[in-house]
């Protein structure tokens, strides 16, 4: 098993430098900091946890606050778990998953009995109830979505209104006049995440700006419902060119609801959406996308969240981090 001294020798430091790094008590170059890193992943090194816990009060455990409801498609929230929780762990930390329906009550719980060290919030609403739980209890906090008031908290997230404006640009681009936008299901914005209209909202004023036709619908997250629902808008706008899907329910499902309702793409209809490049392959979606980016964001998100743990000087102001769009071309969409 390796030892403190073998991660040191490993680095091209000092016992005490290691030290430092583990505990955050002086503060140590980035250079350094990133060679004793990888040491420790190299060896596998891992430290005492009790000892270090009584040596530094800390934990080495980060909170991660979720709760799945029954409007969000489980696959998509499932994309941010695995990045935070292997970013977590090759930085020597540990992963509590907190579920609880009452989540102001949960955050208290785990941060005034020290179980945590910091708090990553996912599921994030436009007036989350655990902002201001969080921002009571002192301990430094990360959130995975954009709410009203970020102040004190640094925010991870994709820039959807730029989004929009990307996959609206492309289809304007390509001579599309008369656009279908499915949405999240109505459920999503009445909870209050404020994606859902940041996307629908800046896709709207664009396309007017463009002078271009959107007709936005609720998009439905289960089957066979997503699948009448889509075929239902398409028979309602049988003049649309263009299909822009902002609905992982509705996305995964969609190359076999459009087959079977007879659209060919992009000969009929041109398709682009928003979706991870990893939810993408898990379901085979073959269409031109504005990459979510779950992992980008995640990792991030964590690494912020353990610099601020750390070391807040050197963390720097809270910030809001929105991540431009990348777009894919995977010839879903023709010129008309």
């Amino acid at each position: 098993m390796a030892t403190i001294g073998d991660v040191a020798r490993a680095a091209g430091v000092s016992r005490s430098t290691v030290s430092y790094a583990l505990s955050g008590k002086r503060a140590i170059s980035d250079e350094t900091r990133r060679r004793i890193e990888h040491a420790i992943a190299a060896l596998g090194f891992t430290p005492n946890a009790g000892a270090q816990a009584l040596a530094t009060s800390r934990t080495k455990v980060i909170g991660l606050m979720l709760h799945f409801h029954e409007d969000e498609f489980a696959p998509a929230v499932l994309q941010y778990l695995l990045p935070i929780s292997d970013t977590a762990r090759d930085l020597g930390y540990d992963i509590l998953m907190v579920t609880d329906e009452d989540g102001p009550q949960a955050l208290r719980r785990i941060t005034q009995t020290g179980m945590v060290d910091g708090v990553v919030l996912l599921d994030v609403t436009h007036d989350d109830p655990r902002l201001e739980p969080l921002r009571a209890s002192g301990k430094p906090g990360v959130l995975v979505g954009l709410p009203n008031d970020p102040a004190g908290l640094d925010v991870f997230d994709l820039d959807f209104a730029a989004a929009a404006r990307v996959l609206l640009d492309h289809l304007h681009g390509l001579g599309h006049r008369r656009i279908i936008l499915i949405t999240p299901a109505q459920e999503v914005f009445e909870r209050g995440v404020s994606y859902s209209w940041r996307f629908r909202d800046a896709a709207v004023a664009h396309a007017a700006r463009l002078g271009v036709e959107v007709h936005p619908h609720y998009g439905e997250n289960e089957q066979p419902s997503s699948g009448r629902a889509l075929r239902a808008v398409l028979d309602a706008h049988p003049d649309a060119t263009a299909l822009i899907v902002h609905n992982d329910g509705s996305a995964a499902p969609l190359p076999m609801t459009l087959h079977g309702h007879g659209v060919h793409v992009p000969e009929r209809l041109s398709v682009v959406s928003l979706y991870s490049q990893a939810f993408g392959r898990a379901f085979s979606l073959p269409y031109t996308a504005v990459d979510t980016s779950p992992a980008e964001l995640g990792r991030l998100a964590i690494h912020q969240l353990i610099t601020r743990i750390q070391d807040g000087e050197r963390a720097g102001p809270h910030r809001v981090h929105l991540a431009t769009p990348h777009l894919t071309d995977r010839a879903s969409t023709a010129r008309v």
